[in-house]
Formats: structure tokens, C-alpha cells, sequence
């Protein structure tokens, strides 16, 4: 499985973007349901009217009554209404892109990971080998001889040192692909198997202009930037309220004797409640969402400088490790193989050397696992394009 074909299950099959797009469809009903007009109430009644035993008695007969009526809206309160709807849904597709962005970066997080164990186990078991070699050589030495068996006894404990790695990073690479699976939202009956090596380093643009590239383009601002918006549009929404819908009624009435139509307009009054505290509520959500926007500007300034800095790091120490240390100690290990050979040196020398080797190797995975780590950091940001 290539990083591509991760990527691709994942977008098929990530819960956390399915559950995004579920809520752009909602916003999009919201917005049909803010654009409809309210409803006419018609009401139709009949009956019988009977006439009493009085000197000038009704006429007897049937009695019909109908009547409607229609709410008119206030065009400020029907333009905000739609427009807070409208604003909701584009904040929903911000909010998609920025899920997807956040869903792709742990997809490719959780695949480096397991490239990062794979390779790790990789090591542990080259090591093993090696000091299991070293042991049989020893052991061969002991029986004829020509070494002590304290050599052999510490040989041994070395391999089971190894040994004990090596099952280490067994269990390390069944826990990073328990992960990646996890993240790709795959079955349990299968096991992903991915397959690759770390991104190439490259050079990255100065970190002003990543920042204004991120302020500009990513969608966590751009949904928190519209969050604002909305919530202005919902106080210009209450504020509108605060004029009476009026209703435009009609009723016709038939009688056996006699029959009427009349018209009107209903009109709330509103002398208890002028939506002050929906006014003022609406108002506060406006201070809450621009402080939100100015946090979230805030957190993605503060990843972006954390993950920039990480990434300098990280290729510092990759480039050190490959260029020095990680040939140092490979020529150390060389060197003190042959003097053990030709009996120049103890067994604990080559063991000191070898576990020198393995330290480097270590250090320089996890330094090109870090610096994996920083630019997916950073293509999460926007900073950088994969």
C-alpha cells in the first residue's frame, strides 16, 4: 500500500469526513427552510342555526363560516434570516476542508509510523543476527581455547538484549499498524501493509511568508472568520424581529337570513417583550465567535513557528548523523571486529561498538521520523503542498 492508496481509503471511508459533508447537507436545508415563506392558515366552519320560541324568532337553516389568513413577512428579517443560513453553510464547507485536512494528516502520520517501526524492526533484527554470528564465533573460540567463557557469557547476554529488542519492536509495529488501521477506517479482517520511505528533505520558504500563506488560505480561519459573520447576521436577524409580522385576515360568513365578508390585519403589539435579551444574547455570540476567530489565529501562528522549528531541527540532526556519527560508528564497529579477530581487542569492545552503532540508527530514524512528522505539520497548515 503506497501512501496515494491510503489516502484514497481514507477519503472513502474516514467517519469524521462523512459526518462533515452530513452537515453541509443540513446547512443546505436550513438554507431551503429559511427561504420559505410561512404558511396561510385557512379555517372553514358549519352548523345549524335553530330559532327560539320568542316573539321575533331567527330564521332556522344552515350556517357557514370561512376565514383565512396570511403572515406577512418583514423583508430585513426574511434577508438576514437567509443570509445567517447562508454564511452557516459556507462555515459547514470550511469546516470540511479543514476535517480533511486534519484526517489526511493523521492518515499519513499513522503510514510513517509504521514505515518508521518496519524499518526499526529491520535494524533490531540485523542486530540480532549480528551478535548471534558474534556468539557462534565465540563459542568456537571457547571450546578450543583460545577465549575465556566470561566472553562467552557475555556474548550471550547480548544476544538476549537483542533478542528482547527485537520483540520490542515487534509489538511497536503491530501497535502502529493497529493505528493506521484505525485511521483508514478499515475492516478488521484486513491488515494494511504499507510500503515506502520518508519524504526527501526539502528547503522551506521563509517563515513570514508561510505565515501570511496560512492566515490567508487555511479553512479553520476561514470557517472561524465566517462563524463571525453569521452571528452578526443573526443580531440583524433579532433586531428585525423586533417589528411586528402583521397578518393580513379575511373571513366570509353566510347566514340563512343574512351574510357578510369582512377584512383586516392582526398586529402583534409589542409592549412586554422587544427581544432585548434575544438582541443582547445574539450579540454576545458575536464577541464569542470574534474572540474564537482570534484564537484560532493565534493556535495555527503558534503550530506553524512550533512545526517550522521542528522541521529545521530534525534535518539538522538527520544530516549530522548521516554525514558523522552514523559513520564513525559503523567504521568503529569495523575496526573492532577485526581487532577481535586478530586478538587485539575483547568481545566488550565489539559490544560497546555495536550498541554504539544501534544508538545512532535510532537516533538518526527517529530524527527522520521527526522531521517526516514536521512537514506533514505543516502541509496540515497549508504551509507546504505535498
Amino acid at each position: 500500500m503506497s501512501i496515494d492508496e491510503a489516502l484514497a481509503i481514507a477519503e472513502q471511508n474516514s467517519p469524521l469526513l462523512k459526518q462533515s459533508q452530513a452537515q453541509i447537507e443540513a446547512g443546505q436545508g436550513r438554507v431551503e427552510a429559511a427561504r420559505a415563506y410561512s404558511n396561510p392558515t385557512v379555517q372553514v366552519l358549519a352548523g345549524h342555526q335553530a330559532g327560539l320560541d320568542v316573539p321575533t324568532p331567527g330564521v332556522p337553516g344552515l350556517l357557514q363560516h370561512y376565514s383565512a389568513s396570511q403572515p406577512i413577512e418583514i423583508p430585513a428579517e426574511r434577508q438576514a434570516r437567509i443570509r445567517a443560513a447562508r454564511l452557516a453553510m459556507s462555515a459547514d464547507k470550511d469546516l470540511l476542508l479543514a476535517v480533511r485536512l486534519g484526517v489526511m494528516a493523521n492518515v499519513k502520520r499513522a503510514f510513517y509510523d509504521v514505515i518508521r517501526r518496519k524499518e526499526q524492526l529491520a535494524n533490531a533484527e540485523g542486530n540480532l543476527a549480528l551478535v548471534t554470528d558474534l556468539r557462534r564465533r565465540v563459542g568456537v573460540e571457547v571450546k578450543v581455547g583460545e577465549k575465556g567463557k566470561l566472553e562467552l557469557t557475555r556474548a550471550e547476554a547480548e544476544m538476549s538484549r537483542a533478542r528482547a529488542v527485537v520483540k520490542s519492536a515487534e509489538v511497536e509495529l503491530a501497535a502502529a499498524r493497529a493505528v493506521l488501521k484505525a485511521v483508514l477506517g478499515m475492516p478488521v479482517s484486513e491488515s494494511p501493509e504499507p510500503s515506502g520511505s520518508f519524504s526527501p528533505q526539502i528547503t522551506l520558504p521563509a517563515l513570514e511568508q508561510l505565515r501570511q500563506s496560512v492566515l490567508a488560505n487555511h479553512p479553520a480561519l476561514s470557517e472561524a472568520q465566517t462563524r463571525t459573520e453569521e452571528a452578526r447576521a443573526i443580531v440583524q436577524d433579532e433586531r428585525a424581529r423586533r417589528i411586528p409580522t402583521p397578518q393580513l385576515y379575511g373571513e366570509y360568513e353566510h347566514q340563512p337570513d343574512l351574510s357578510f365578508f369582512r377584512m383586516g390585519v392582526n398586529i402583534d403589539i409589542p409592549v412586554w417583550n422587544r427581544r432585548r435579551g434575544q438582541i443582547r444574547e445574539a450579540a454576545a455570540n458575536v464577541a464569542r465567535s470574534t474572540s474564537a476567530e482570534r484564537q484560532t489565529q493565534l493556535e495555527l501562528v503558534a503550530a506553524l513557528e512550533r512545526a517550522y522549528s521542528q522541521y529545521e531541527i530534525s534535518s539538522d540532526q538527520v544530516e549530522s548523523l548521516q554525514a558523522g556519527s552514523l559513520r564513525e560508528a559503523e567504521a568503529a564497529v569495523e575496526a573492532a571486529r577485526a581487532a577481535y579477530k586478530f586478538g587485539e581487542r575483547g568481545i566488550v569492545e565489539v559490544l560497546d561498538a555495536q550498541r554504539v552503532l544501534q544508538g545512532v540508527r535510532t537516533d538518526l530514524l527517529d530524527a527522520r521520523y521527526a522531521q517526516q512528522s514536521a512537514l506533514i505539520d505543516l502541509e496540515e497548515l497549508g504551509a507546504t503542498h505535498p
